[in-house]
């Protein structure tokens, strides 16, 4: 489901309800993170029977570039096919304060200082696509759609109306500089069709929702990343490419982005493993999803984030970016129940009618709830040190591999944390077996009280397989 919007109670979130029932009739549901990263806490869709979905980037591209009249050529991207633009220079106009012009809002643009020339505009505020539209309706021939602090190096190629090229924040400023500081500022523009294995990638999308999740912060999302930048797709003639209703141009396919890209993809890898897996629940494929993910990217280094250029951590990534074919054979999953959920909804202060909203079934007593909302059978874990400085969840492992495997556990985390896990290995004599293990995760004293999220792993390996589940680490007010 792409749609979504803010973070609400489950029983005031109309997705999740619906995603219960599903779930409950073994339907596995994917949702959209949301496009509001980078900024902090800004996920949509977290309830724990959903699978929620970030954006990374593809290897491929669709290069353009930016000739200034000082002979300096800048990397962009356009989807832009490159005829009628020509490549001989024409004026560069960017106003010298800062005002809404700068933006390209809806009549901003003075038509005597636009007409025939190519226009700077900050990305932000309106939509990427209007901008262009604002350009050519004020006579503009082209558009530089610059990038700000919020989207960083980020770039998203769109079908625009005009001729545009699309560049990030640091050229985006050289570019301003440039037009700000010369007399007779001139640009031309070149594209440079479509290239392959680009490096690095995937790269998380800066538009990508942030955790912490607000809503449960024992549960860690997003939970994965996928395809979501640059997406090409089937597109309905009823509507131009940009999606603007002065958009006349007709296509059968198109090129988008956004976490509405991104979760799709996952669905059709559910379907793929429940093709492979019939009698997996949405839990157990959700599982096994997020256990395989990976976090390295095509150049063997830590998945990066687009927004600032940093490696990549859980809030923005989940478990990682999915991998289909290690998906369908995971080793082991994490799977949850019905009545699991229940006693999940129970322990989080909800009233009885509140979780029968959600559930839908009469009989509700809350007779069982958890002492920590964490104690959910998650594969990812979302460790909260506050009031208490030892926090300690068992979780419960089902085989889907070989009979007669052993795996041995492997923790990573910062210094400020200890880890410890109960038993060291686990023995599945059989396919279908479950096992149980504890992990204690201690803070250190002397940690300060407002220190910064920290993140980890639990690993849970043999020569097969690697069952992998992310840790965050937050800190409120510790007490002694």
């Amino acid at each position: 489901m792409s749609l979504g919007g803010g973070s609400a109670p489950y029983y005031r979130d109309t997705i999740a309800i619906g995603a219960f029932t599903a779930m409950e009739k073994g339907i596995f549901v994917s949702c959209s993170a949301g496009n509001s990263g980078p900024t902090k806490a800004s996920l949509a869709n977290v309830a724990p029977w959903i699978m929620t979905v970030g954006a990374g980037t593809l290897d491929r591209d669709f290069p353009a570039y930016a000739v200034l009249g000082n002979k300096v050529r800048y990397n962009g991207v356009s989807l832009y096919s490159g005829q009628g633009m020509g490549n001989k220079p024409v004026g560069l106009v960017y106003s010298k304060d800062k005002s809404s012009s700068n933006l390209c809002l809806t009549g901003s643009l003075d038509p005597a200082l636009v007409r025939g020339k190519v226009v700077i505009c900050d990305r932000g505020t309106n939509a990427r696509v209007e901008k262009g539209a604002v350009v050519r309706d004020a006579g503009g021939v082209g558009m530089i759609l610059a990038n700000t602090a919020v989207s960083g190096e980020e770039l998203v190629a769109d079908s625009h109306l005009l001729p545009a090229v699309a560049v990030g924040r640091k050229l985006g400023d050289l570019i301003r500089e440039y037009a700000r500081s010369d007399r007779k500022p001139t640009v031309a523009l070149e594209f440079g069709g479509t290239v392959l294995d680009v490096k690095p990638s995937p790269v998380v999308a800066a538009f990508s929702s942030r955790g912490p999740n607000m809503v449960t912060p024992q549960i860690l999302k997003p939970d994965v990343i996928g395809p979501g930048v640059n997406i090409l797709a089937a597109w309905s003639e009823a509507i131009g490419p940009t999606g603007l209703a002065k958009d006349t141009r007709k296509t059968m396919f198109n090129i988008m982005s956004g976490t509405s890209m991104s979760c799709p993809h996952i669905s059709g890898l559910a379907a793929l493993i429940k093709a492979a897996h019939p009698e997996w629940s949405p839990s157990a494929i959700k599982s096994a999803l997020i256990t395989t993910a990976y976090t390295q990217d095509n150049t063997n280094s830590s998945l990066h984030d687009a927004a600032d250029g940093s490696f990549s951590n859980p809030w923005a990534r989940g478990a990682g970016h999915v991998d289909p074919q290690k998906a369908l054979s995971p080793g082991l999953v994490y799977d949850i129940s019905i009545d699991e959920y229940i006693t999940f909804l129970c322990s989080l202060g909800y009233t009885i009618d509140h979780v029968k909203t959600i559930v839908k079934h009469p009989n509700i007593t809350c007779s069982r709830k958890f002492n920590d909302p964490g104690e959910l059978n998650y594969p990812s874990f979302s460790v909260l040190f506050g009031d208490k400085r030892v926090v300690r969840y068992t979780r419960e492992l089902t085989n889907v591999g070989a009979a007669r495997s052993v795996y041995k556990v492997t923790v990573n985390g910062p210094s400020t944390v200890g880890i410890s896990v109960r038993p060291r290995a686990l023995t599945f004599r059989t396919v279908g077996e479950k096992k149980r293990y504890t992990v204690t995760f201690v803070a250190k004293r002397g940690t300060s009280p407002m220190a910064k999220p920290e993140f980890g792993s639990i690993v849970w390996g043999n020569a097969r397989n690697q069952v992998k589940s992310p840790v965050s680490f937050s800190w409120t007010e510790l007490s002694d």
